[in-house]
């Protein structure tokens, strides 16, 4: 038979502290590296050429799309939140359900794009062109748009936005014209 004796070891009690010290500044390096989810990195395509380019789902918030030919892509389902489409060509992309809440759309072209259920609420969108767009379900809330697009989008302006219930026509004030 084997006669086993037990060892017990003796810290001190200053290493006992210094030991969980340790351990604690572990485990809150831990919950603040894997407990925190880093945010979308916003991209710059600033004048590029993106013609047919399918970003469709994506998340692109506040990334920069200045002067980019977007012509006939596919930007559906994504958000767009704060992007800037300064003087961007948007001519017949898909924008289908896209978010672009407080995006710069000014003088961008979205000629004959389709805007179906895609939520614009905080735009600004002054010198924009939707000359031909579809705008079924469309959220206009406070969008700064100039007097003629108003009026041409509320000769088209029908459907509820899926998401925030609001109907385009209301969105767009177009009552008060």
């Amino acid at each position: 038979m084997l006669n086993v004796t037990a060892v017990a070891i003796h810290f001190p009690a200053w290493f006992k502290f210094q030991a969980r010290s340790i351990f604690a500044a572990f485990l809150l390096a831990m919950l603040l590296i894997l407990g925190f989810a880093l945010p979308a990195q916003a991209e710059n395509y600033t004048k590029e050429a993106l013609v047919n380019f399918d970003f469709s789902g994506q998340d692109l918030r506040d990334s920069e799309f200045t002067k980019a030919n977007l012509f006939h892509s596919n930007l559906s389902h994504t958000d767009l939140r704060g992007v800037s489409f300064f003087a961007a060509n948007l001519e017949t992309a898909d924008l289908t359900g896209a978010d672009l809440r407080v995006a710069t759309l000014d003088t961008a072209r979205f000629t004959k794009a389709n805007l179906t259920d895609a939520n614009l609420e905080g735009a600004f969108a002054f010198n924009t062109i939707f000359d031909g767009a579809i705008i079924d379900g469309a959220d206009f809330t406070d969008v700064d748009l100039r007097p003629d697009a108003r009026k041409m989008l509320c000769s088209v302006a029908k459907g509820v936005n899926p998401v925030t219930g609001r109907a385009t026509h209301d969105t767009l004030e177009c009552d008060y014209l």
